[in-house]
């Protein structure tokens, strides 16, 4: 009997991995392909060369146009990954290899199906906004999964191991010289916007994470806590905290009743308090980061 349960369990487990591993591979496809719209279809045609592995290209590809972007995205994660097994080695280097040649792959293959030689469109600030938007997007799902988009993720990895730099602040120095070769070969127009899409980047990557990750902390206190304990435990299948409290006015006993919900969650929940508790009181307040079980693991 015991072993049977012990197989069953085993089963279990086998059979979550495979989908929590089935999730994180299809988010991380998901947010290199992101990436690689916005470097093939946005950031390519304008010289938008404002750092990484993607700006490097733009910039090889001006002086060596009878090549593509995407085909020197291919050389330089190639040589960025060779760099990372000698001086991180094989251990360190985890999904970055994989995403540095799948973001080549996709940049390749974006590039094959919609071949640009001008920019979409004539308003380039509108072109530098989607330049942003779809790799900081794609970017922010990548990182939320702990993984990464590769490219010069590994020289500042490198430079954080053996210098005394931040691996913030190595990034930002190996893309800052990116963006000054940039704007000595396109003129100092292209490199003014290059310079900021390079700071909107960081700042929408930030954002774009944290909408990601966004929970509604919902706090309902109420003299009847059961109705409302049973719709989150049956109906919402979330959990919660409970305890005994006291009005401070009329010293009437009250229960807390603390649970963590997504933006759907939080609005049937409002919904019902109102409808079968409407004197409890309640408040919603956002969370962009939300660590134990159900959610982001320690």
């Amino acid at each position: 009997m015991l072993t049977k349960l012990r197989q069953q369990l085993q089963n279990q487990l086998t059979k979550e991995n495979l989908i929590e591993g089935g999730k994180f591979f299809a988010l991380l496809n998901l947010g290199l392909f992101a990436t690689a719209v916005g470097i093939a279809l946005f950031k390519t045609p304008n010289h938008f060369a404002f750092g990484g592995t993607s700006g490097l290209s733009i910039v090889l590809s001006s002086l060596f146009p009878q090549w593509n972007v995407g085909f020197f995205m291919w050389v330089v994660n190639a040589v960025l990954v060779v760099l990372g097994f000698v001086f991180l080695g094989v251990r360190s280097m985890g999904w970055t290899v994989y995403s540095s040649f799948a973001l080549s792959f996709f940049v390749s293959i974006c590039e094959a199906i919609w071949p640009l030689t001008a920019p979409l469109t004539q308003d380039v600030f509108l072109e530098l906004c989607y330049a942003v938007i779809l790799p900081a997007v794609g970017s922010a799902i990548v990182f939320n999964i702990g993984a990464s988009t590769g490219g010069t993720d590994i020289v500042a990895m490198i430079l954080h191991k053996y210098t005394s730099l931040e691996i913030g602040r190595a990034l930002l120095v190996s893309d800052l010289a990116i963006v000054l070769a940039g704007a000595a070969l396109y003129g100092p127009a292209t490199g003014l916007y290059c310079i900021l899409g390079m700071v909107l980047k960081t700042t929408v990557v930030d954002s774009a994470i944290e909408s990601i990750n966004l929970r509604k902390v919902c706090t309902v206190v109420t003299t009847n806590p059961g109705p409302t304990r049973e719709f989150i435990v049956n109906e919402l299948k979330r959990s919660a905290t409970e305890e005994r409290a006291e009005g401070s006015y009329t010293h009437e006993e009250k229960w807390v009743l603390m649970t963590v919900l997504t933006r759907a969650q939080a609005q049937h929940l409002r919904r019902f308090v109102r409808r079968h508790d409407p004197h409890a009181f309640i408040t919603i307040v956002n969370s962009s980061e939300i660590v134990g079980k159900g959610f982001r693991s320690v």
